[in-house]
């Protein structure tokens, strides 16, 4: 759920009588929970499905028809249903070919256009259709496509996305081996599931009849033009901490990050007679991060405790993801409540995982300084957000950005955030530390610290669709 929160859907295959498949469709606006009633999944029979959380970061925020799985039959009625995690890069280009073909479209949401691509493939077999359009896609695209006899698993070539495989031992069929297929392994924990590897970027997996008896998967890998480049932010900030993605639990390289956040930015010194400096995180995504930060002042011999600082409200969704700046305002207002008891006259270092408007961190200084704080430090274990994304994170453009609005001026920042001091972890610090915390043998893209983007992007401004 962490990862959409905006709408929900999930498509089922349903064996009938006459041995025939019927694909069941439903989906909507809301939470999982929102989205499906008990009725509702007693609909979505079958042995084979899936389903997908929205986060619009291309196409409309709202609009149903752009909501995932997207369910169609197509060249002497195949079935076949699609979910998609992240953004084509060449989507514009795509979408224009199209309707220089006269194709109808639905939605203006870039994973519709995995539809078209399959549809209009001239290959004969419809795996070969599958692997001949994710070989036109560029960009970031974790895929699954269900068939009639196959569930297909896709990571682009650069690996922007995770995406992982699972075993459901003895639940399959007769006593066999179920299979499953997840963006983060927090999801196979839910349905009790084996982690068994992640799929690889460029990898096509073919889950089948022939796996489930076997146990053996058919894989291809599509054509790598731009190298790997796995978003560092997922480690960051958009992946829960009790995960393991890209190989490793993002609650360990979150703590990483802490540390080196230390060692480049240490806990301030007070004054003789104050006591000391107290840690806090901002709840939750920070909180991995704030115990590394802690321990590694601790390791340095600079004074200082570690405790809560804020009340979390937990019925309260992911501020980050809200699809507006007043949604997102009003969430902060209503999610956090800080402890007085922690913060009245004391030095406060807050640990935060990002800034990327600067409105959220602001409301949360106020606070703290409202519940009776001395003095207020920042610390952010990443570096200053500098640049939009188009692999599949909604940022801002780059105007709006915090850090463009003052050049990166630090000085300039603490003033608008009424901070003592700020300090950001460097980039040259964040590769390292979620290299060295990984152990990946893959690069990071990190194009929204650096401005440098991995594949090219046709299309960062499109006037007639949101992208």
């Amino acid at each position: 759920q962490h990862r959409g929160q905006e709408g929900a859907g999930l498509v089922s295959c349903h064996v009938k009588p006459d041995g025939g498949n019927e694909f069941k469709l439903h989906r909507g606006q809301g939470l999982v929970t929102d989205v499906f009633k008990p009725e509702d999944v007693k609909e979505l029979d079958g042995l084979h499905a899936i389903g997908h959380t929205r986060y619009s970061t291309a196409g409309g925020k709202t609009a149903l028809e752009g909501f995932q799985p997207f369910c169609v039959r197509y060249r002497s009625g195949k079935n076949l249903a699609l979910a998609h995690n992240g953004n084509l890069s060449n989507a514009a280009e795509l979408r224009s070919f199209f309707q220089t073909q006269g194709v109808l479209t639905q939605s203006t949401v870039d994973s519709e256009l995995f539809l078209h691509l399959i549809s209009h493939s001239k290959r004969k077999s419809q795996l070969d259709q599958i692997f001949d359009a994710m070989t036109q896609a560029e960009g970031a695209f974790s895929v699954i496509i269900l068939t009639d006899n196959h569930l297909v698993a896709v990571r682009d070539p650069n690996g922007f996305r995770p995406l992982c495989l699972g075993k459901l031992v003895g639940r399959g069929p007769n006593g066999t081996d179920g299979y499953v297929v997840a963006s983060e392994t927090c999801a196979l924990d839910l349905c009790k599931a084996e982690y068994v590897r992640d799929v690889e970027p460029g990898e096509m997996i073919i889950i089948d009849k022939k796996t489930v008896e076997l146990g053996t998967f058919s894989t291809f890998k599509l054509p790598s033009k731009f190298g790997t480049s796995q978003c560092i932010f997922e480690y960051v900030y958009f992946a829960r901490p009790d995960s393991r993605i890209f190989g490793e639990y993002v609650t360990k390289v979150r703590r990483e990050l802490g540390r080196q956040l230390a060692r480049e930015h240490p806990v301030p010194l007070v004054e003789d007679g104050d006591p000391p400096p107290v840690i806090i995180p901002i709840p939750e995504s920070a909180a991995h991060a704030t115990l590394g930060f802690h321990q590694e002042s601790v390791a340095q011999g600079r004074p200082c405790t570690l405790d809560l600082g804020f009340f979390r409200n937990p019925y309260v969704g992911r501020s980050f993801i809200s699809p507006s700046q007043e949604l997102r305002d009003l969430k902060v207002l209503c999610k956090f409540n800080p402890m007085e008891h922690v913060l009245k006259g004391k030095t406060v270092v807050v640990v935060d995982d990002s800034i990327v408007r600067g409105t959220t961190a602001k409301q949360l200084v106020g606070l703290i300084f409202s519940a009776g704080a001395k003095a207020v430090h920042l610390r952010i274990s990443s570096p200053p957000v500098t640049d939009p994304c188009f692999y599949g994170m909604d940022f801002p453009s780059k105007e709006e950005l915090f850090a463009n609005q003052y050049e990166g001026n630090i000085d300039e920042m603490c003033k608008w955030l009424r901070v003592d001091s700020l300090g950001y972890l460097t980039p040259e610090g964040l590769v390292e530390a979620a290299t060295k915390s990984s152990g990946t043998r893959h690069n990071f893209c990190r194009a929204c610290f650096t401005g440098v983007y991995p594949v090219p992007i046709s299309d960062k401004k499109d006037d007639k669709f949101d992208w």
